[in-house]
């Protein structure tokens, strides 16, 4: 007997477009003033098949919105030094607004030293030191993008977080902690689960707010049809968090070159 969907999908895709709509408008009114387009550079480290694609599919939805891109291809052997090298260089240009490196990166290579050669000004997906504390202080800066963009769907539909139980499962640098300090940010009350957590079963049951995950296969990390019989809301897989990564990774660009070029985004 199959249960019936009662939640409301949360459509990532239609959010998206918007953002990345504005977001378009902001670009061509900063190449229009400056005479440059917003150029966001992406370095890639090695071959991996998911990560060639990732990249690709940032690059097309860059030309979309007007944004001009870099790519930066080094060989699976590269050291964290030249790594890092080549990071600071691009930190360096002028020419060069905002900076995403595909991870993850090769096992040898230290990826946390080679985040930290992003230039804060330039983080565009928000990994670094400087982002990290910025969004733990609730200061103004760069979000890392998944976290960024799950807030962007919640408040698109007007989900109320204060007092909410959100469970956090996953405690990464660069997606289950920022989502954590996002939340907390908007008054939700944030457990933290991971890999040592015991009965991680009961404390998922009393979430109000489950935070998002993928697997291989396209698939999320919930039982769809399962969660759906009791959420109000949940994100399809394809077409949920994954949209609005990518919406947040371009605004964000596009918010570095203004703030580089002196402009003020909310008068252009």
């Amino acid at each position: 007997m199959t249960t019936a969907q009662t939640a409301r999908l949360m459509d990532g895709t239609a959010v998206a477009r918007r953002i990345s709509e504005q977001t378009a408008v902001h670009a061509a009114k900063i190449t229009e003033r400056t005479g440059t387009a917003p150029c966001l550079a992406t370095v890639l480290v090695g071959e991996d098949p998911a990560s060639v694609t990732y990249v690709r599919m940032k690059q097309n939805r860059c030309a979309k919105a007007g944004i001009t891109s870099r790519h930066v291809e080094l060989p699976a052997e590269t050291t964290t030094g030249e790594l890092v090298a080549a990071l600071t260089a691009l930190s360096e240009d002028p020419e060069i607004s905002g900076i995403l490196l595909q991870h993850p990166v090769p096992h040898h290579i230290d990826e946390r030293a080679a985040f930290e050669a992003i230039a804060p000004g330039k983080d565009v997906d928000g990994v670094t030191m400087h982002s990290f504390a910025a969004m733990g202080f609730g200061l103004p800066g760069f979000v890392s993008c998944t976290p960024g963009g799950i807030m962007r769907l919640l408040e698109a539909y007007d989900v109320d977080l204060t007092g909410k139980h959100a469970v956090v499962v996953g405690r990464s640098a660069i997606l289950g902690k920022p989502a954590g300090m996002l939340l907390l940010e908007r008054n939700a009350t944030v457990t933290y689960c991971h890999s040592r957590t015991v009965d991680l079963p009961s404390i998922v049951r009393q979430a109000d707010v489950l935070d998002a995950g993928y697997n291989a296969g396209n698939v999320g990390d919930v039982h769809f049809e399962s969660a759906a019989a009791r959420a109000s809301l949940i994100t399809p897989v394809p077409g949920g968090v994954g949209p609005m990564t990518i919406a947040v990774l371009l605004e964000q660009t596009v918010r570095a070159a203004a703030a580089q070029a002196g402009l003020d985004l909310a008068e252009l």
